[in-house]
């Protein structure tokens, strides 16, 4: 299996920006599919990013389309979550997540995701 460890998260005004980091270990990375969830307090947990294992393919949940971004690289083991206009609604916990990549398209499930991180505090102050 394969382990996660994210890290980028903190505190940015409005408008801000922000890179988080998912660093992987174990497996060979370039064989899973990585996503980026989000969950805010008394909220679902909701479908920020994902990236094929190529990184070919990307999605990205309707609230931060245009504002996101994902990469991979694959010869270092991370999955980037570059996210710029940052706004308050965007204060949750990140978490990335990844599952063996063979199939056609991208997962947006979060229970379809195997292997999670622990998740990072990003809080955007108004």
């Amino acid at each position: 299996q394969v382990q996660l460890v994210e890290s980028g998260g903190g505190l940015v005004q409005s408008g801000g920006s922000l890179r988080l980091s998912c660093a992987a270990s174990g497996r060979t990375f370039s064989n899973y599919a990585t996503g980026w969830f989000r969950q805010a307090p008394g909220k679902k947990r909701e479908f920020v990013a994902g990236i094929r294992r190529n990184g070919a393919t990307t999605a990205y949940g309707d609230s931060v389309k245009g504002r996101f971004t994902i990469s991979r690289d694959n010869m270092k083991n991370i999955v980037h979550l570059q996210m710029n206009s940052l706004k308050p609604e965007d204060t949750a916990v990140y978490s990335c997540a990844a599952y063996l990549d063979f199939e056609l398209e991208l997962r947006v499930r979060s229970s379809m995701y195997p292997y999670w991180g622990q998740g990072t505090q990003v809080t955007v102050s108004s």
